[in-house]
């Protein structure tokens, strides 16, 4: 560990702390691969990625961008770039390859990092080290190469806690994510957000949540600063029923979504999940029926935890928080505030609807590039979430609604002001209006309401084929309302989306 790093907040020296305390406790255990680490092994490969990223010539501050599913690499990828002073961009496998070359262009990436099927998506960067299943292709270097000819020696760059660490997206309505910076301070600052779960290093948690986002690499975080053994893969219902039984997880991170699934399973009632003691949610609100099943079915103790990825988590609602405020998302978190305002920024008063806004030490500075969207959306400190809500006597939030025209499908969410710009450059569409319904799996399922202008027809199917050209798949409309009466607007014209969602949410309404 580096002397002159002692005291400050950088993620690198999580990793060589828990080296040291926990060397031969097993950090990671990497399903895909069926490989296990320990905390001391892990430590040494991920100095040898950084010392062999730097010897290719990569300096500290550039960017560096990787693409995978999740599996012990990224976790190594996340902490060779913090040690070697590195700017990572997790790119989200699921977003079309036009898309991840313009977030790569828009923030400078020199260097890719990715699966060997990925290797093709950026053949212009300086260096392109790949790993998993197949040849290496030519151009590339292949990752084990790599760490077997480095050292395992910690690196000697000097990284501050106020360093850029690496970029995280959210949708925007420019048809692109929006990037922000992450500093080291804000990704070290996360054990907060466990300290309600009440962790110990004999806790084994199981890391489905992609590790492309800051929810996901937060969980990998926390089992190194706990010492916890880590179980790393990729959701599948049935798999993730084994794997609580085989491995004796005692903790997984899950979206609404998934809990629906694991619900679903015909293997559930047989399944040996007794070494579960919590469950955690988040991605999106968690509807009662699923609720209700999972604390039946699969664990009785869940845990809500609600933020922004801007923020990190800002409220948690534990076990106990659900009998006292059983509608309630829960209270803020250690070192995390929350207020509700009106449109001057003021605080309403206890029990009144307004404008939820947040902070905490995992809140970024603002937008990468995007000075009008950070003006926006940080103001004073503060993040505005585009939530409504309200506060009680004792602390707890309840959420009302949303302000921001956002769809949260699956965990994910998506703007629909991207989807709808897509729409209108498909020919014969006069206008369109994209909307959530309910879905009893996705929560919410992206809806098009289609109007055809006048001496056209439009092709539902021919429709989303234009737009998955251009949006990732779980942007792309799910179903295609088409109708010939104009969309309900207001007096200035805006679409009345909350008609049309009362209108096309009933079973008889036809796609």
């Amino acid at each position: 560990m580096r002397q002159s790093a002692l005291g400050q907040m950088v993620v690198g020296n999580m990793l060589a702390t828990a080296a040291v305390r926990f060397a031969q406790r097993e950090a990671w255990h990497c399903v895909p691969t069926g490989r296990r680490y320990s905390f001391a092994q892990a430590n040494a490969r991920c100095n040898r990625l950084a010392n062999g990223l730097l010897a290719l010539g990569l300096c500290p501050g550039e960017c560096v961008a990787f693409l995978s599913t999740n599996r012990a690499e990224v976790a190594e990828i996340y902490f060779a770039l913090a040690k070697a002073g590195l700017v990572g961009l997790p790119l989200n496998y699921r977003l079309a390859p036009v898309e991840m070359l313009a977030l790569m262009q828009e923030v400078g990436a020199v260097a890719l990092l990715c699966e060997r099927r990925f290797a093709d998506l950026a053949a212009q960067v300086r260096v392109r080290v790949v790993f998993g299943e197949g040849a290496t292709p030519a151009g590339t270097h292949d990752y084990e190469a790599l760490l077997d000819a480095a050292s395992a020696s910690e690196p000697t760059v000097q990284v501050n806690e106020d360093d850029p660490y690496y970029f995280n997206l959210t949708s925007g309505t420019t048809g692109l994510p929006k990037c922000y910076l992450i500093s080291h301070y804000n990704a070290a600052t996360f054990a907060n957000m466990f300290q309600a779960l009440h962790m110990v290093r004999e806790d084994v948690v199981m890391t489905v949540f992609p590790m492309y986002g800051r929810v996901g690499f937060a969980w990998v975080a926390c089992g190194v600063m706990y010492g916890c053994r880590n179980v790393l893969t990729n959701f599948d219902a049935g798999q993730a029923l084994d794997l609580i039984g085989r491995e004796r997880v005692t903790i997984t991170n899950l979206v609404p979504t998934m809990g629906a699934m694991l619900l679903a399973r015909p293997e559930l009632d047989g399944a040996q999940l007794g070494s579960l003691r919590a469950l955690v949610f988040a991605g999106s609100l968690l509807a009662s029926p699923v609720r209700d099943g999972v604390m039946a079915r699969i664990c009785p103790r869940l845990y809500e935890y609600y933020g922004m990825q801007e923020t990190s988590t800002l409220v948690v609602s534990t076990p106990e928080d659900r009998v006292r405020r059983p509608d309630s998302v829960g209270q803020p978190i250690l070192f995390a505030e929350v207020r509700v305002v009106d449109e001057a920024g003021r605080d309403v008063p206890v029990g009144q609807t307004g404008a939820v806004i947040g902070r905490s030490p995992g809140t970024v500075t603002g937008y990468y590039k995007n000075p009008d969207k950070t003006t926006e959306t940080f103001r004073g400190g503060w993040l505005h979430t585009g939530d409504l809500g309200r506060l009680d006597d004792e602390g707890y939030l309840f959420i009302n609604g949303r302000l921001k025209d956002v769809i949260v499908t699956g965990g994910q969410n998506v703007h629909a002001g991207e989807v709808e710009e897509a729409i209108l450059r498909f020919d014969g569409v006069a206008d369109c209006a994209v909307i959530g319904l309910p879905d009893p799996l996705w929560g919410e399922s992206v809806s098009a309401v289609v109007v055809p202008a006048p001496g056209h027809s439009v092709d539902p199917d021919a429709l989303l084929a234009w737009c998955r050209r251009s949006l990732a798949g779980f942007k792309t409309p799910k179903r295609v309302l088409l109708q010939a009466d104009p969309l309900p607007r207001t007096a200035t014209g805006k679409v009345q989306k909350f008609l049309l969602v009362a209108r096309y949410s009933t079973p008889s309404a036809k796609s």
